[in-house]
């Protein structure tokens, strides 16, 4: 897949399709990377179907998102 497929597929309407592709770069980038396509509220948006392709690397994101929620930086 081309870096333009990818980017493609992040536009994808299905949220299914979205989502597949946003775990596999959660597990596989560093998260500076993986907000450089797509940003926390999208990802949040997306999570409940997100969450089930992040493998080991789910526990790291959820820890995030609930530190942040924890300091008031609400991204829903």
């Amino acid at each position: 897949m081309t870096l333009e497929e990818f980017r493609e597929g992040l536009r994808n309407p299905d949220p299914d399709v979205r989502a597949y592709l946003l775990g596999k770069l959660m597990r596989q980038a560093k998260p500076d990377d993986v907000f450089s396509f797509a940003s926390p509220k999208e990802i949040r948006e997306l999570w409940p179907r997100v969450e089930r392709h992040l493998g080991r690397s789910r526990r790291f994101w959820t820890w995030l998102f609930e530190r942040w929620d924890a300091q008031g930086r609400s991204f829903r």
